[in-house]
Protein backbone atom coordinates (compact mmCIF):
# COMPACT_ATOMS: atom_id res chain seq x y z
CA UNK A 1 0.00 0.00 0.00
CA UNK A 2 1.58 3.32 -1.05
CA UNK A 3 1.93 6.38 1.17
CA UNK A 4 -1.07 8.25 -0.30
CA UNK A 5 -3.35 5.26 0.18
CA UNK A 6 -2.17 4.75 3.80
CA UNK A 7 -2.91 8.39 4.58
CA UNK A 8 -6.42 8.15 3.14
CA UNK A 9 -7.18 4.96 5.06
CA UNK A 10 -5.87 6.46 8.31
CA UNK A 11 -8.00 9.57 7.85
CA UNK A 12 -11.03 7.44 7.02
CA UNK A 13 -10.59 5.39 10.20
CA UNK A 14 -10.15 8.49 12.39
CA UNK A 15 -13.32 10.00 10.98
CA UNK A 16 -15.28 6.80 11.45
CA UNK A 17 -14.39 5.95 15.07
CA UNK A 18 -16.28 8.83 16.75
CA UNK A 19 -19.18 8.40 14.34
CA UNK A 20 -19.74 4.75 15.28
CA UNK A 21 -20.25 5.61 18.94
CA UNK A 22 -23.54 7.39 18.31
CA UNK A 23 -24.56 6.47 14.73
CA UNK A 24 -27.34 4.17 15.85
CA UNK A 25 -28.96 6.91 17.89
CA UNK A 26 -29.31 9.52 15.17
CA UNK A 27 -31.03 7.57 12.40
CA UNK A 28 -34.55 8.21 13.66
CA UNK A 29 -33.89 11.93 14.03
CA UNK A 30 -32.49 12.15 10.51
CA UNK A 31 -35.41 10.18 9.10
CA UNK A 32 -38.02 12.39 10.76
CA UNK A 33 -36.37 15.65 9.76
CA UNK A 34 -35.60 14.60 6.19
CA UNK A 35 -38.86 12.88 5.33
CA UNK A 36 -40.76 16.06 4.26
CA UNK A 37 -37.90 17.00 1.93
CA UNK A 38 -37.70 13.50 0.47
CA UNK A 39 -41.47 13.32 -0.05
CA UNK A 40 -41.58 16.71 -1.77
CA UNK A 41 -38.64 15.93 -4.06
CA UNK A 42 -39.92 12.47 -4.90
CA UNK A 43 -43.31 13.96 -5.71
CA UNK A 44 -41.70 16.24 -8.27
CA UNK A 45 -39.41 13.71 -9.97
CA UNK A 46 -41.86 10.82 -9.87
CA UNK A 47 -44.90 12.95 -10.68
CA UNK A 48 -47.52 10.37 -11.61
CA UNK A 49 -49.57 10.16 -14.77
CA UNK A 50 -52.54 7.81 -14.33
CA UNK A 51 -52.83 5.25 -17.14
CA UNK A 52 -55.25 2.33 -16.97
CA UNK A 53 -55.64 2.81 -13.25
CA UNK A 54 -51.90 2.81 -12.55
CA UNK A 55 -49.79 5.80 -11.54
CA UNK A 56 -46.79 5.92 -13.86
CA UNK A 57 -43.93 8.34 -13.08
CA UNK A 58 -43.57 10.96 -15.81
CA UNK A 59 -39.81 10.37 -15.87
CA UNK A 60 -40.40 6.73 -16.84
CA UNK A 61 -42.63 7.84 -19.72
CA UNK A 62 -39.82 10.19 -20.84
CA UNK A 63 -37.26 7.39 -20.71
CA UNK A 64 -39.38 4.98 -22.71
CA UNK A 65 -40.45 7.67 -25.18
CA UNK A 66 -36.82 8.57 -25.83
CA UNK A 67 -35.85 4.91 -26.23
CA UNK A 68 -38.60 4.35 -28.79
CA UNK A 69 -37.69 7.51 -30.71
CA UNK A 70 -33.98 6.66 -30.91
CA UNK A 71 -34.75 3.09 -31.97
CA UNK A 72 -36.75 4.35 -34.96
CA UNK A 73 -34.46 7.31 -35.71
CA UNK A 74 -31.42 5.02 -35.97
CA UNK A 75 -33.28 2.34 -37.93
CA UNK A 76 -33.16 -0.27 -35.16
CA UNK A 77 -29.47 0.07 -34.43
CA UNK A 78 -30.06 -2.15 -31.38
CA UNK A 79 -30.79 -5.11 -33.66
CA UNK A 80 -29.09 -4.25 -36.96
CA UNK A 81 -25.69 -3.53 -35.37
CA UNK A 82 -25.82 -6.05 -32.53
CA UNK A 83 -23.24 -8.36 -34.12
CA UNK A 84 -20.96 -5.38 -34.76
CA UNK A 85 -21.11 -4.54 -31.05
CA UNK A 86 -20.09 -8.10 -30.17
CA UNK A 87 -17.17 -7.92 -32.58
CA UNK A 88 -15.98 -4.62 -31.09
CA UNK A 89 -15.86 -6.16 -27.60
CA UNK A 90 -14.06 -9.19 -29.07
CA UNK A 91 -11.40 -6.84 -30.43
CA UNK A 92 -12.07 -7.50 -34.12
CA UNK A 93 -11.81 -3.81 -35.02
CA UNK A 94 -9.03 -2.81 -32.60
CA UNK A 95 -6.73 -1.97 -35.51
CA UNK A 96 -8.95 0.99 -36.34
CA UNK A 97 -7.98 2.51 -32.97
CA UNK A 98 -4.34 1.44 -32.94
CA UNK A 99 -3.46 2.44 -36.47
CA UNK A 100 -6.31 4.61 -37.71
CA UNK A 101 -5.67 8.31 -38.15
CA UNK A 102 -7.71 10.94 -36.37
CA UNK A 103 -9.15 12.89 -39.24
CA UNK A 104 -10.04 16.55 -39.04
CA UNK A 105 -13.75 15.77 -39.33
CA UNK A 106 -13.50 13.70 -36.14
CA UNK A 107 -12.04 16.48 -34.05
CA UNK A 108 -14.11 18.75 -31.85
CA UNK A 109 -12.62 22.21 -32.42
CA UNK A 110 -15.07 24.09 -30.19
CA UNK A 111 -13.37 26.58 -27.85
CA UNK A 112 -9.94 25.52 -29.05
CA UNK A 113 -10.30 21.95 -27.78
CA UNK A 114 -8.64 20.45 -30.84
CA UNK A 115 -5.37 19.36 -29.16
CA UNK A 116 -7.06 17.76 -26.16
CA UNK A 117 -9.58 16.04 -28.38
CA UNK A 118 -6.90 14.54 -30.62
CA UNK A 119 -5.08 13.27 -27.56
CA UNK A 120 -8.07 11.77 -25.81
CA UNK A 121 -9.53 10.16 -28.92
CA UNK A 122 -6.19 8.50 -29.60
CA UNK A 123 -5.58 7.30 -26.07
CA UNK A 124 -8.32 6.90 -23.48
CA UNK A 125 -7.89 4.95 -20.25
CA UNK A 126 -9.70 1.61 -20.50
CA UNK A 127 -10.57 -1.03 -23.10
CA UNK A 128 -14.03 -1.51 -24.62
CA UNK A 129 -14.58 -4.55 -22.40
CA UNK A 130 -13.47 -2.73 -19.23
CA UNK A 131 -15.73 0.22 -20.02
CA UNK A 132 -18.66 -2.15 -20.59
CA UNK A 133 -18.11 -4.03 -17.32
CA UNK A 134 -17.60 -0.81 -15.37
CA UNK A 135 -20.95 0.47 -16.64
CA UNK A 136 -22.64 -2.91 -16.19
CA UNK A 137 -21.52 -3.01 -12.57
CA UNK A 138 -23.60 0.09 -11.98
CA UNK A 139 -26.80 -1.41 -13.40
CA UNK A 140 -26.66 -5.18 -12.83
CA UNK A 141 -27.68 -5.50 -9.21
CA UNK A 142 -30.62 -5.55 -6.86
CA UNK A 143 -32.99 -4.39 -9.60
CA UNK A 144 -32.38 -7.70 -11.36
CA UNK A 145 -33.06 -9.66 -8.17
CA UNK A 146 -35.73 -7.69 -6.34
CA UNK A 147 -37.17 -5.54 -9.14
CA UNK A 148 -38.19 -8.49 -11.30
CA UNK A 149 -40.10 -10.11 -8.43
CA UNK A 150 -41.93 -6.84 -7.78
CA UNK A 151 -42.84 -6.50 -11.47
CA UNK A 152 -44.22 -10.04 -11.69
CA UNK A 153 -46.13 -9.74 -8.43
CA UNK A 154 -47.83 -6.59 -9.74
CA UNK A 155 -48.33 -7.46 -13.38
CA UNK A 156 -48.14 -11.24 -13.45
CA UNK A 157 -45.91 -13.26 -15.82
CA UNK A 158 -46.92 -11.01 -18.74
CA UNK A 159 -44.92 -8.11 -17.28
CA UNK A 160 -41.78 -10.04 -18.24
CA UNK A 161 -42.53 -9.64 -21.94
CA UNK A 162 -42.74 -5.87 -21.65
CA UNK A 163 -39.56 -5.77 -19.55
CA UNK A 164 -37.80 -7.48 -22.44
CA UNK A 165 -39.27 -5.03 -24.98
CA UNK A 166 -38.22 -2.08 -22.79
CA UNK A 167 -34.73 -3.53 -22.49
CA UNK A 168 -34.44 -3.84 -26.27
CA UNK A 169 -35.59 -0.25 -26.74
CA UNK A 170 -33.26 0.96 -24.00
CA UNK A 171 -30.32 -0.34 -26.02
CA UNK A 172 -30.84 2.54 -28.45
CA UNK A 173 -30.79 5.15 -25.66
CA UNK A 174 -27.53 3.74 -24.32
CA UNK A 175 -26.06 3.88 -27.81
CA UNK A 176 -26.91 7.58 -28.19
CA UNK A 177 -25.74 8.82 -24.79
CA UNK A 178 -22.50 6.82 -24.77
CA UNK A 179 -21.57 7.90 -28.30
CA UNK A 180 -22.02 11.50 -27.17
CA UNK A 181 -20.00 10.79 -24.04
CA UNK A 182 -16.95 9.82 -26.11
CA UNK A 183 -17.41 12.53 -28.74
CA UNK A 184 -17.39 15.43 -26.29
CA UNK A 185 -15.06 14.12 -23.59
CA UNK A 186 -12.08 16.06 -22.23
CA UNK A 187 -8.62 15.03 -21.07
CA UNK A 188 -6.46 16.43 -18.29
CA UNK A 189 -2.78 17.21 -18.65
CA UNK A 190 -1.99 13.87 -16.98
CA UNK A 191 -4.16 11.95 -19.44
CA UNK A 192 -7.13 11.54 -17.09
CA UNK A 193 -10.45 11.29 -18.91
CA UNK A 194 -13.39 13.54 -18.04
CA UNK A 195 -16.64 12.69 -19.77
CA UNK A 196 -20.35 12.14 -19.51
CA UNK A 197 -23.54 14.18 -19.90
CA UNK A 198 -21.96 17.16 -18.11
CA UNK A 199 -19.58 17.58 -21.03
CA UNK A 200 -21.81 16.79 -23.99
CA UNK A 201 -24.54 18.98 -22.56
CA UNK A 202 -22.22 21.97 -22.08
CA UNK A 203 -19.95 21.54 -25.12
CA UNK A 204 -22.42 19.89 -27.48
CA UNK A 205 -25.25 22.35 -26.96
CA UNK A 206 -22.83 25.26 -27.30
CA UNK A 207 -21.88 23.79 -30.66
CA UNK A 208 -25.61 23.80 -31.48
CA UNK A 209 -25.86 27.51 -30.54
CA UNK A 210 -27.56 26.75 -27.19
CA UNK A 211 -24.64 27.31 -24.84
CA UNK A 212 -26.60 28.83 -21.94
CA UNK A 213 -29.10 26.00 -21.92
CA UNK A 214 -26.23 23.54 -22.08
CA UNK A 215 -24.50 25.00 -19.03
CA UNK A 216 -27.73 24.93 -17.02
CA UNK A 217 -28.55 21.35 -17.96
CA UNK A 218 -24.98 20.22 -17.31
CA UNK A 219 -24.97 21.80 -13.85
CA UNK A 220 -28.31 20.23 -12.95
CA UNK A 221 -27.13 16.83 -14.10
CA UNK A 222 -23.87 17.05 -12.12
CA UNK A 223 -25.62 18.03 -8.87
CA UNK A 224 -28.16 15.22 -9.23
CA UNK A 225 -25.44 12.72 -10.06
CA UNK A 226 -23.44 13.55 -6.92
CA UNK A 227 -26.55 13.12 -4.77
CA UNK A 228 -27.51 9.89 -6.51
CA UNK A 229 -24.02 8.47 -6.14
CA UNK A 230 -24.09 8.96 -2.38
CA UNK A 231 -27.58 7.52 -1.93
CA UNK A 232 -28.88 4.99 -4.43
CA UNK A 233 -25.38 4.22 -5.69
CA UNK A 234 -23.85 3.96 -2.23
CA UNK A 235 -25.93 3.96 0.98
CA UNK A 236 -28.74 1.82 -0.40
CA UNK A 237 -26.27 -0.74 -1.74
CA UNK A 238 -24.33 -0.88 1.54
CA UNK A 239 -27.55 -1.15 3.55
CA UNK A 240 -28.94 -4.05 1.53
CA UNK A 241 -25.63 -5.90 1.43
CA UNK A 242 -25.16 -5.56 5.18
CA UNK A 243 -28.72 -6.69 5.88
CA UNK A 244 -28.45 -9.75 3.63
CA UNK A 245 -25.00 -10.70 4.95
CA UNK A 246 -25.87 -10.36 8.63
CA UNK A 247 -29.21 -12.09 8.16
CA UNK A 248 -27.62 -15.03 6.39
CA UNK A 249 -25.09 -15.49 9.19
CA UNK A 250 -27.60 -14.78 11.94
CA UNK A 251 -25.63 -11.77 13.24
CA UNK A 252 -27.76 -9.48 15.41
CA UNK A 253 -25.19 -7.32 17.22
CA UNK A 254 -26.12 -3.59 17.08
CA UNK A 255 -22.73 -2.66 15.60
CA UNK A 256 -22.71 -5.42 12.98
CA UNK A 257 -23.89 -3.10 10.21
CA UNK A 258 -21.25 -0.48 11.00
CA UNK A 259 -18.48 -3.07 11.11
CA UNK A 260 -19.60 -4.54 7.80
CA UNK A 261 -19.76 -1.03 6.36
CA UNK A 262 -16.26 -0.20 7.56
CA UNK A 263 -14.81 -3.32 5.95
CA UNK A 264 -16.71 -2.62 2.74
CA UNK A 265 -15.54 1.02 2.78
CA UNK A 266 -11.92 -0.08 3.05
CA UNK A 267 -12.29 -2.48 0.12
CA UNK A 268 -13.98 0.19 -1.99
CA UNK A 269 -11.32 2.75 -1.06
CA UNK A 270 -8.54 0.40 -2.13
CA UNK A 271 -10.09 0.28 -5.60
CA UNK A 272 -11.39 3.80 -6.22
CA UNK A 273 -8.18 5.53 -5.15
CA UNK A 274 -6.67 4.07 -8.31
CA UNK A 275 -9.25 5.78 -10.54
CA UNK A 276 -11.08 4.40 -13.56
CA UNK A 277 -8.15 2.18 -14.60
CA UNK A 278 -8.28 0.35 -11.26
CA UNK A 279 -12.08 0.28 -11.33
CA UNK A 280 -12.04 -1.14 -14.85
CA UNK A 281 -9.47 -3.81 -13.96
CA UNK A 282 -11.58 -4.92 -10.98
CA UNK A 283 -15.00 -4.81 -12.65
CA UNK A 284 -13.78 -6.79 -15.67
CA UNK A 285 -13.21 -9.66 -13.22
CA UNK A 286 -16.02 -9.14 -10.70
CA UNK A 287 -18.90 -8.42 -13.12
CA UNK A 288 -18.52 -11.53 -15.30
CA UNK A 289 -18.08 -13.64 -12.18
CA UNK A 290 -21.16 -12.33 -10.39
CA UNK A 291 -23.34 -12.48 -13.51
CA UNK A 292 -22.18 -16.03 -14.31
CA UNK A 293 -22.69 -17.07 -10.67
CA UNK A 294 -26.26 -15.79 -10.63
CA UNK A 295 -27.19 -16.97 -14.13
CA UNK A 296 -25.64 -20.39 -13.49
CA UNK A 297 -27.92 -20.85 -10.49
CA UNK A 298 -30.87 -19.87 -12.69
CA UNK A 299 -29.80 -22.32 -15.41
CA UNK A 300 -29.59 -25.15 -12.86
CA UNK A 301 -33.14 -24.42 -11.71
CA UNK A 302 -34.39 -24.24 -15.30
CA UNK A 303 -32.67 -27.50 -16.25
CA UNK A 304 -34.27 -29.21 -13.26
CA UNK A 305 -37.64 -27.86 -14.46
CA UNK A 306 -36.98 -28.10 -18.20
CA UNK A 307 -40.43 -29.47 -18.84
CA UNK A 308 -42.01 -26.37 -17.31
CA UNK A 309 -40.14 -23.84 -19.47
CA UNK A 310 -42.55 -23.90 -22.45
CA UNK A 311 -45.45 -23.38 -20.06
CA UNK A 312 -43.63 -20.45 -18.42
CA UNK A 313 -43.10 -18.76 -21.77
CA UNK A 314 -46.72 -19.44 -22.56
CA UNK A 315 -47.73 -17.58 -19.38
CA UNK A 316 -45.42 -14.71 -20.31
CA UNK A 317 -46.87 -14.25 -23.81
CA UNK A 318 -50.49 -14.88 -22.93
CA UNK A 319 -50.23 -12.63 -19.90
CA UNK A 320 -48.63 -9.88 -21.96
CA UNK A 321 -51.61 -9.58 -24.30
CA UNK A 322 -54.58 -10.90 -22.37
CA UNK A 323 -53.95 -10.35 -18.66
CA UNK A 324 -57.44 -11.17 -17.47
CA UNK A 325 -58.08 -10.23 -13.89
CA UNK A 326 -54.84 -8.24 -13.55
CA UNK A 327 -54.97 -4.70 -12.28
CA UNK A 328 -55.08 -2.24 -15.13
CA UNK A 329 -55.57 -4.90 -17.80
CA UNK A 330 -53.29 -5.01 -20.83
CA UNK A 331 -51.99 -1.46 -20.48
CA UNK A 332 -51.34 -2.02 -16.78
CA UNK A 333 -49.14 -5.08 -17.38
CA UNK A 334 -47.31 -3.25 -20.16
CA UNK A 335 -46.62 -0.28 -17.88
CA UNK A 336 -45.41 -2.40 -14.97
CA UNK A 337 -42.95 -4.22 -17.23
CA UNK A 338 -41.69 -1.00 -18.85
CA UNK A 339 -41.33 0.76 -15.51
CA UNK A 340 -39.28 -1.98 -13.83
CA UNK A 341 -37.02 -2.31 -16.88
CA UNK A 342 -36.35 1.43 -16.93
CA UNK A 343 -35.41 1.34 -13.26
CA UNK A 344 -33.18 -1.69 -13.81
CA UNK A 345 -31.00 -0.72 -16.77
CA UNK A 346 -31.08 3.10 -16.36
CA UNK A 347 -31.06 3.60 -20.14
CA UNK A 348 -31.46 7.33 -20.74
CA UNK A 349 -30.35 8.36 -17.26
CA UNK A 350 -26.89 9.21 -18.56
CA UNK A 351 -24.85 7.57 -15.82
CA UNK A 352 -23.28 4.88 -18.01
CA UNK A 353 -21.98 7.49 -20.47
CA UNK A 354 -19.54 8.62 -17.77
CA UNK A 355 -17.87 5.20 -17.60
CA UNK A 356 -17.95 4.58 -21.35
CA UNK A 357 -16.33 7.97 -22.01
CA UNK A 358 -12.99 6.68 -20.72
CA UNK A 359 -12.59 4.07 -23.47
CA UNK A 360 -9.58 3.90 -25.76
CA UNK A 361 -10.92 4.61 -29.25
CA UNK A 362 -10.68 6.92 -32.23
CA UNK A 363 -14.38 6.56 -33.00
CA UNK A 364 -17.12 7.76 -30.67
CA UNK A 365 -19.76 5.45 -32.16
CA UNK A 366 -17.64 2.37 -31.48
CA UNK A 367 -18.30 2.73 -27.76
CA UNK A 368 -21.90 3.66 -28.35
CA UNK A 369 -22.36 0.30 -30.04
CA UNK A 370 -20.61 -1.49 -27.17
CA UNK A 371 -22.88 0.29 -24.71
CA UNK A 372 -26.05 -1.01 -26.34
CA UNK A 373 -25.08 -4.48 -25.08
CA UNK A 374 -25.58 -3.27 -21.52
CA UNK A 375 -29.43 -3.24 -21.38
CA UNK A 376 -29.43 -6.52 -23.31
CA UNK A 377 -27.32 -8.25 -20.66
CA UNK A 378 -28.99 -6.48 -17.74
CA UNK A 379 -32.64 -6.75 -18.73
CA UNK A 380 -33.07 -9.19 -21.61
CA UNK A 381 -30.80 -11.88 -20.14
CA UNK A 382 -30.47 -11.50 -16.36
CA UNK A 383 -33.98 -10.19 -15.65
CA UNK A 384 -35.56 -12.78 -17.91
CA UNK A 385 -33.69 -15.61 -16.20
CA UNK A 386 -34.94 -14.38 -12.83
CA UNK A 387 -38.49 -14.10 -14.15
CA UNK A 388 -38.50 -17.64 -15.56
CA UNK A 389 -37.34 -19.09 -12.24
CA UNK A 390 -40.03 -17.20 -10.31
CA UNK A 391 -42.83 -18.17 -12.73
CA UNK A 392 -41.83 -21.85 -12.82
CA UNK A 393 -41.49 -22.22 -9.05
CA UNK A 394 -44.66 -20.24 -8.36
CA UNK A 395 -46.95 -22.75 -10.03
CA UNK A 396 -48.77 -23.39 -6.76
CA UNK A 397 -48.80 -19.72 -5.74
CA UNK A 398 -46.48 -20.35 -2.80
CA UNK A 399 -43.99 -17.62 -3.78
CA UNK A 400 -46.41 -14.79 -4.52
CA UNK A 401 -49.95 -13.93 -5.48
CA UNK A 402 -50.13 -12.26 -8.89
CA UNK A 403 -51.76 -8.86 -8.73
CA UNK A 404 -50.55 -8.21 -5.17
CA UNK A 405 -47.27 -6.32 -4.82
CA UNK A 406 -44.52 -8.38 -3.21
CA UNK A 407 -43.38 -6.49 -0.09
CA UNK A 408 -39.79 -7.70 -0.42
CA UNK A 409 -38.57 -8.66 -3.86
CA UNK A 410 -35.28 -10.12 -2.62
CA UNK A 411 -37.12 -12.49 -0.27
CA UNK A 412 -39.46 -13.61 -3.06
CA UNK A 413 -36.58 -14.28 -5.46
CA UNK A 414 -34.62 -16.09 -2.76
CA UNK A 415 -37.65 -18.25 -1.97
CA UNK A 416 -38.10 -19.08 -5.67
CA UNK A 417 -34.52 -20.25 -6.08
CA UNK A 418 -34.41 -21.80 -2.61
CA UNK A 419 -37.40 -24.01 -3.36
CA UNK A 420 -35.15 -25.90 -5.79
CA UNK A 421 -31.64 -25.17 -4.50
CA UNK A 422 -31.50 -25.27 -0.72
CA UNK A 423 -28.06 -23.65 -0.76
CA UNK A 424 -29.16 -20.71 -2.93
CA UNK A 425 -29.58 -18.22 -0.03
CA UNK A 426 -25.79 -18.43 0.38
CA UNK A 427 -25.26 -17.79 -3.34
CA UNK A 428 -27.72 -14.91 -3.14
CA UNK A 429 -25.77 -13.42 -0.25
CA UNK A 430 -22.55 -13.54 -2.27
CA UNK A 431 -24.36 -12.10 -5.29
CA UNK A 432 -25.93 -9.25 -3.32
CA UNK A 433 -22.59 -8.30 -1.73
CA UNK A 434 -20.81 -8.43 -5.09
CA UNK A 435 -23.60 -6.53 -6.82
CA UNK A 436 -23.46 -3.87 -4.11
CA UNK A 437 -19.66 -3.68 -4.22
CA UNK A 438 -19.45 -3.33 -7.99
CA UNK A 439 -22.33 -0.84 -8.09
CA UNK A 440 -20.53 1.34 -5.56
CA UNK A 441 -17.35 1.23 -7.63
CA UNK A 442 -19.15 2.53 -10.71
CA UNK A 443 -21.21 5.13 -8.90
CA UNK A 444 -18.14 6.42 -7.06
CA UNK A 445 -16.69 7.21 -10.47
CA UNK A 446 -19.91 8.78 -11.73
CA UNK A 447 -20.14 10.97 -8.63
CA UNK A 448 -16.46 11.90 -8.75
CA UNK A 449 -16.67 13.02 -12.36
CA UNK A 450 -19.68 15.20 -11.54
CA UNK A 451 -18.04 16.52 -8.35
CA UNK A 452 -14.93 17.58 -10.27
CA UNK A 453 -17.07 19.14 -12.99
CA UNK A 454 -18.62 21.34 -10.29
CA UNK A 455 -15.58 22.02 -8.10
CA UNK A 456 -12.59 21.69 -10.39
CA UNK A 457 -10.27 18.98 -11.70
CA UNK A 458 -7.77 19.00 -8.84
CA UNK A 459 -6.41 16.68 -6.17
CA UNK A 460 -8.37 18.36 -3.38
CA UNK A 461 -11.68 17.73 -5.14
CA UNK A 462 -10.62 14.19 -5.98
CA UNK A 463 -9.61 13.12 -2.49
CA UNK A 464 -12.42 14.96 -0.67
CA UNK A 465 -15.07 13.19 -2.72
CA UNK A 466 -13.51 9.77 -2.26
CA UNK A 467 -13.30 10.18 1.52
CA UNK A 468 -16.88 11.41 1.64
CA UNK A 469 -18.04 8.49 -0.50
CA UNK A 470 -16.38 5.93 1.78
CA UNK A 471 -17.89 7.54 4.88
CA UNK A 472 -21.35 7.30 3.34
CA UNK A 473 -20.83 3.55 2.86
CA UNK A 474 -20.56 3.19 6.63
CA UNK A 475 -23.55 5.47 7.17
CA UNK A 476 -25.66 3.38 4.82
CA UNK A 477 -24.66 0.07 6.40
CA UNK A 478 -24.95 1.26 10.00
CA UNK A 479 -28.31 3.01 10.14
CA UNK A 480 -31.69 3.04 8.45
CA UNK A 481 -31.99 6.17 6.34
CA UNK A 482 -35.14 5.48 4.32
CA UNK A 483 -36.10 9.06 3.40
CA UNK A 484 -32.50 10.03 2.58
CA UNK A 485 -32.17 7.05 0.26
CA UNK A 486 -35.57 7.80 -1.29
CA UNK A 487 -34.42 11.36 -1.90
CA UNK A 488 -31.13 10.37 -3.51
CA UNK A 489 -32.80 7.63 -5.57
CA UNK A 490 -35.08 10.32 -6.98
CA UNK A 491 -31.94 12.33 -7.82
CA UNK A 492 -30.71 9.46 -10.00
CA UNK A 493 -33.82 9.64 -12.14
CA UNK A 494 -33.76 13.43 -12.10
CA UNK A 495 -30.53 13.02 -14.09
CA UNK A 496 -32.64 11.69 -16.95
CA UNK A 497 -34.44 14.99 -17.53
CA UNK A 498 -31.46 17.13 -18.64
CA UNK A 499 -29.84 14.11 -20.28
CA UNK A 500 -32.82 13.26 -22.48
CA UNK A 501 -33.25 16.90 -23.53
CA UNK A 502 -29.61 17.03 -24.60
CA UNK A 503 -29.75 13.68 -26.42
CA UNK A 504 -32.78 14.82 -28.43
CA UNK A 505 -30.96 17.96 -29.53
CA UNK A 506 -27.67 16.21 -30.30
CA UNK A 507 -28.84 12.98 -31.92
CA UNK A 508 -27.91 14.21 -35.46
CA UNK A 509 -24.29 14.31 -34.24
CA UNK A 510 -24.64 10.68 -33.21
CA UNK A 511 -25.81 9.75 -36.71
CA UNK A 512 -22.70 11.41 -38.15
CA UNK A 513 -20.45 9.43 -35.80
CA UNK A 514 -22.21 6.14 -36.60
CA UNK A 515 -21.89 6.65 -40.34
CA UNK A 516 -18.21 7.56 -39.92
CA UNK A 517 -17.43 4.44 -37.91
CA UNK A 518 -19.33 2.03 -40.16
CA UNK A 519 -17.55 3.55 -43.15
CA UNK A 520 -14.20 2.95 -41.43
CA UNK A 521 -15.12 -0.69 -40.82
CA UNK A 522 -16.07 -1.17 -44.46
CA UNK A 523 -12.85 0.48 -45.63
CA UNK A 524 -10.78 -1.73 -43.33
CA UNK A 525 -12.15 -5.01 -44.73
Amino acid sequence: MNLKMRRVMTLLTLLVIPFLSYAKGIDETINESFKPIADAWGGIIFYPITIAGLDVPLVVIMLLGAAGFFTVAFKFVNIKNFSTAINIVRGKYDDLDKHGKVEKAMVNTLDGDILDTIKIESDGEVTHFQALTAALSGTVGLGNIAGVAVAISLGGPGATFWMIIAGLLGMSSKFVECTLGVKYRDVGEDGTVYGGPMYYLSKGLKEMKAGTLGKILAGIFAVMCVGGSLGGGNMFQANQAAAQFNSMLGITHPSAGAIFGLILAVLVALVIIGGIKRIGSVTEKVVPFMVVLYVLAAIIVLIMHAGDIPGAFGQIFSGAFSPEGMKGGLVGVLIVGFQRAAFSNEAGVGSAAIAHSAVKTNFAASEGLVALLEPFIDTVIVCTMTALVIIITNGDGSIMEYGVKSPDGVVATSAAFGSVLSFFPYILTIAVVLFAFSTMLSWSYYGLQSWMFLFGKNKAADISYKIMFCLFIIVGAAISLGPVIDFSDAMIFAMAIPNIIGCFILFPKVREELNKYLAAIRANK
